[in-house]
């Protein structure tokens, strides 16, 4: 008959609902016996833990048991290490997507005991649901990215959620505007009010939030040069500047003169605009304002800009589409990739050449062109 295990020992065994499990014998912990579980699928996956473990037992780094639940870590995580360093809308974005679709299906499952196939599970189940495969994506990247924490913490010995399989999404092509659109475009947006937000937006690039927060402080109008430092977004209920997006969108410009062109003469019409507006004008300093110059929201300019395309006899787009067309524009006439992904304050030279690879042949074919005149006959 086989002796009674020991510490520093562990064992493996399924379970009658079919999972494996394998349990380290942690000895005596406040006066109690104590043990680390772990459950898998398969007998090697436990088997793979429990080596782990045991090293890591030997070697006094393996997490202490703990009956704290994913809601409860999740709850905590949000507050105390994603809200100090997201911006407040990804937080509010992290935050629905845990208390809607985290906490509800595996909120219950304590920490430690996190499997893969549960994870695995329930992004299956938001899928049938009918959540998009870019929505799972982005659920399945915000529980690994908080369970990376807990590794960190030393609340969990591996992350679940990174050894599960992301859903398939689709790319969907980006839509732009070919050059002979884009001058179509302004000309119908010419001597519109917002007609030199439309400039900037595909011209420089810019998200719609970091268009709508320029300040006159951020442009100079002789130097040809424009900063983006602040984007501007509705939070709890209030327009507020936040922080850009990554810190290489903060960035500085140089101008074309079309949009210099532009700025000018919107800010004749800005100051025609104050003495019309008498006491009911609000000073805040923003380029882009309405008629009595306060902040201008997002869908109202989204709004009014496919109206401008539908004069214009071109198909509907997102206001973001002129950033897509800006970048498309300047690959198109043979900008290098590292200026448009400057331009744009991309993070990494890869995400320019990914989103716009679709205009890359082209510039290929230019190059090899190029090539012939320097080095053929």
């Amino acid at each position: 008959m086989a002796g009674r295990r020991g510490h520093n020992e562990g064992s493996i065994y399924r379970r009658q609902d079919g999972l494996w499990a394998a349990a380290v014998d942690l000895g005596r912990v406040n006066g109690r016996r104590s043990r680390q579980t772990f459950y898998g699928a398969t007998r090697k996956e436990v088997q793979d833990w429990l080596k782990v473990a045991l090293r890591d037992q030997q070697l006094g780094t393996l997490p202490a048991a703990s009956r704290e639940t994913v809601g409860q870590f999740l709850t905590a995580w949000l507050e105390d290490s994603a809200k100090p360093r997201l911006r407040p809308s990804t937080f509010r974005s992290y935050s629905d997507l845990v208390r809607l679709h985290v906490l509800p299906t595996i909120g219950h499952h304590r920490l430690d005991r996190l499997t893969p196939q549960q994870v695995q599970t329930m992004l299956n189940a938001k899928l049938a649901e009918g959540l998009s495969a870019r929505r799972v994506e982005y659920l399945r990247a915000v529980l690994r990215t908080a369970l990376n924490q807990a590794v960190k913490w030393g609340m969990v010995a591996r992350n679940a959620a990174g050894l599960t399989n992301p859903p398939r999404v689709k790319t969907r092509p980006v839509q732009v505007l070919s050059p002979d659109e884009a001058r179509r475009f302004l000309e119908v947006a010419q001597g519109d009010r917002l007609e030199a937000l439309f400039v900037v937006a595909l011209s420089l690039g810019l998200r719609q939030g970091e268009a709508l927060g320029l300040q006159w402080e951020d442009v100079d109008l002789k130097k040809r040069s424009l900063s983006v430092a602040h984007a501007l977004q509705r939070i709890d209920g209030k327009m507020q500047l936040v922080e850009p997006k990554t810190e290489r969108s903060r960035r500085t410009i140089r101008m074309p003169e079309v949009v210099a062109g532009a700025l000018t003469a919107h800010q004749q019409q800005q100051r025609k605009d104050r003495l019309l507006a008498g006491a009911r004008w609000k000073e805040s300093r923003f380029i882009f304002t309405t008629t009595v110059g306060t902040p201008l929201e997002g869908p109202s300019v989204t709004r009014h800009f496919q109206q401008l395309l539908k004069q214009a006899g071109l198909p509907r787009l997102r206001f973001h589409d002129l950033r897509h067309s800006c970048a498309s524009l300047l690959l198109a006439q043979g900008v290098a990739p590292r200026v448009v992904m400057e331009t744009l304050g991309h993070s990494q030279i890869s995400l320019t050449m990914n989103t716009y690879s679709h205009v890359m042949p082209a510039v290929q074919a230019e190059a090899a062109v190029a090539m012939d005149r320097v080095l053929g006959e």
